[in-house]
């Protein structure tokens, strides 16, 4: 796991000035790769690169060359096939100086082009430079866990795995795309391949990007395309997913520096430690990390999977003094980002690189297997309910009635009808959407002086999410909404949050769960199946109940989150009123302060949960307060 960054000149050659910049924007990512710097350039292009050495500790130096220096690569990630690769372009003549899976990706460009990216099973993001051909072509995984950040100022390419690298441009334009900002407080991210930055673009999972001639090139070369297929008995699908996930986990072993993994007490980590620990002669290394909120706190659950496996297990009880934390983690992401789970993300990220610098995850276990049942379970009943409506008559009834519903969360989970009413009102894609967001359109909207009322159509962002929805040929709701999760918050909130705190502390996490054949085989699945009775995770349970202690399995979901709302009422609420509603605030600037003042003292009362809206305000302002000063 690694850094990268460079320039390249798209019509022509750089100017030394520019080019210049290039250790800049190496150090400004060195979190990511401590063990290592390296540099290359010539008159077209400037390669950087930061290490984190994990295979072929002694020989993996980059930037790298192949035998004639026709091509160079700047590589951040790992192939899990490389070995199987390296066979395959050996038979083809190609002679190799390391053991390292960078080299292996170097040479197969060189052999294939761009469709040597179908041939990598893995997470990396990199680019390779001919310089006889004046070209680079880069790619990205399949599932976007490792990030490329792309712009072009004065005529050059810049590229970096975050932004902070390319800001060292002295070609810099920081303008900000301020028409972002609705769909930023409604998801709480920014959407690929978008930035907060005008100029600064995402290349989005699953594509490769080629500048030749004075032209850039994106192209798609992975997505998920069969659904349902698989009619076999459950039993027979069951066992197949047993070996897929033993064999993924299994892959993810390969390192030449201590190897650990994330615990929560959910199912997802704990079928990952399991298979784990079966394949490692020694005890694998744990870490759990909880509030002292019993809700954000899942230690004595990751402790019975731990005691079950025997694991060295690591845990703490945290509790963050948060205008100390939340400078570090805003100024980690280079924007806005309001996912609260960034904070015990970075806080079991710095515990576990105490003792291991790689760890695996359970994340994407919930997206591919259904686990998200608070949003999956009404949305399937919504799309059994929908076709008995009568019309559009029956729709907009349902939509009156959601709007004066009470959505106090004083109200016990089963009067909690709002936000269903509000979805049968509108089509499967557009309740998908509303259930996506945390803040609705029309709470949205006063806040930046938008008209009261909004639909949600008239949002930046609702065609990119309901597009991936409709994108999806399942007749199933579920598998829809799945998808478009995979698509959507996966790579630009769940990936995004997890490589940038991780990667603060030098740690590289591997996702298992992710494996492109899992997921494939996952959407292969019909829902009827992976979901029987809409109960969340089937299958995995069911290997579950074999591999985990009983009592997980009973277990609500929690979440890996913050009690944020907890601490907007308490002291770092004062804060909060200080940095967003006083006369230097920056989001003064850009929202209605008297619309977010109304809904802090609606949260602060207790009236109703404001804690998104009123964190990503808060998050918008500390990144704001950055850039001022820089």
């Amino acid at each position: 796991m690694c850094g990268i960054c460079g320039l390249f000149g798209v019509s022509g050659d750089i100017h030394p000035e520019v080019r210049a910049a290039l250790p800049a924007m190496a150090a400004a990512i060195g979190h990511r790769g401590p063990d290592g710097q390296g540099v290359f350039e010539d008159a077209r292009a400037a390669l950087g690169h930061r290490r984190l050495a994990i295979i072929d500790v002694a020989g993996g130096h980059q930037p790298m060359a192949n035998e004639d220096e026709s091509r160079w690569i700047v590589f951040n990630g790992e192939v899990y096939n490389h070995k199987a690769i390296r066979a395959e372009l050996e038979a083809r003549g190609h002679r190799f100086r390391t053991s390292s899976d960078t080299e292996v990706v170097l040479h197969a460009v060189q052999e294939y082009g761009t469709d040597a990216v179908s041939r990598l099973e893995g997470m990396f993001a990199f680019v390779v430079y001919d310089p006889a051909g004046r070209e680079i072509i880069a790619a990205r995984d399949r599932l976007g866990k490792k990030p490329f950040f792309y712009a072009v100022f004065g005529g050059v390419f810049h590229f970096a795995s975050e932004i902070k690298a390319i800001a060292r441009s002295p070609l810099w334009d920081g303008a900000m795309a301020a028409g972002d900002l609705e769909g930023y407080l409604a998801l709480g991210y920014f959407l690929a391949p978008r930035t907060i930055y005008r100029h600064v673009r995402v290349l989005e999972p699953g594509q490769w990007l080629r500048v030749r001639d004075g032209r850039i090139e994106t192209r798609q070369y992975w997505d998920v395309t069969a659904f349902d297929g698989d009619r076999r008995p459950a039993g027979e699908i069951e066992a197949e997913l047993d070996g897929l996930l033993e064999d993924v986990v299994g892959e993810r072993l390969e390192s030449e520096v201590p190897l650990g993994a994330f615990l929560s007490g959910g199912i997802d980590s704990g079928l990952v430690v399991s298979y784990m620990s079966d394949a490692l002669a020694q005890p694998a290394n744990t870490v759990t990390v909880g509030f002292g909120d019993a809700a954000h706190n899942e230690l004595d659950a990751a402790g019975l999977t731990a005691g079950r496996y025997g694991t060295r297990h690591h845990t703490a009880v945290i509790d963050p003094v948060i205008d100390t934390v939340l400078d570090p983690i805003v100024r980690a992401f280079d924007q806005p980002m309001a996912d609260s789970s960034a904070i015990p993300t970075y806080y079991v990220s710095a515990m576990a690189r105490q003792y291991v610098t790689v760890a695996l995850s359970g994340d994407g276990g919930d997206e591919v297997f259904g686990g998200y049942d608070f949003r999956y379970t009404p949305h399937a009943l919504e799309a059994r309910v929908r076709p008995f409506l009568p019309g559009a008559a029956g729709r907009g009834l349902m939509r009156a009635l959601g709007r004066v519903w009470p959505s106090s969360s004083r109200l016990p989970k089963a009067l909690r009808l709002s936000t269903i009413f509000q979805n049968l009102g509108e089509d499967p894609a557009t309740a998908y959407f509303l259930d996506l967001c945390f803040a609705k359109p029309r709470r949205v909207g006063p806040l930046l002086g938008l008209a009261p009322g909004r639909r949600p159509f008239d949002t930046a962002v609702y065609a990119d999410v309901t597009d991936a929805y409709k994108r999806c040929p399942s007749p199933s709701a579920l598998q829809r909404a799945q998808y478009a999760d995979v698509k959507i918050y996966l790579p630009n909130d769940v990936l995004v949050k997890v490589d940038r705190m991780s990667m603060q502390h030098g740690l590289e996490i591997r996702c298992p769960l992710l494996d492109r054949r899992v997921v494939e085989f996952g959407f292969r699945v019909p829902t009827a199946t992976k979901l029987p009775g809409l109960q969340p995770k089937h299958l995995l349970r069911r290997i579950a109940s074999r591999r985990l202690p009983a009592p997980l399995l009973t277990l609500g979901k929690h979440g890996f989150t913050a009690p944020v709302g907890a601490w907007l009422r308490g002291a770092a609420g004062v804060r909060f009123e200080d940095d967003c509603l006083g006369a230097a605030s920056f989001v003064g600037g850009l929202m209605d302060q008297a619309a977010i003042r109304r809904l802090f003292r609606e949260h602060a009362a207790g009236v109703s949960d404001q804690s998104h809206l009123l964190w990503a305000t808060w998050m918008l302002e500390r990144w704001g307060r950055q850039q001022r000063a820089t």
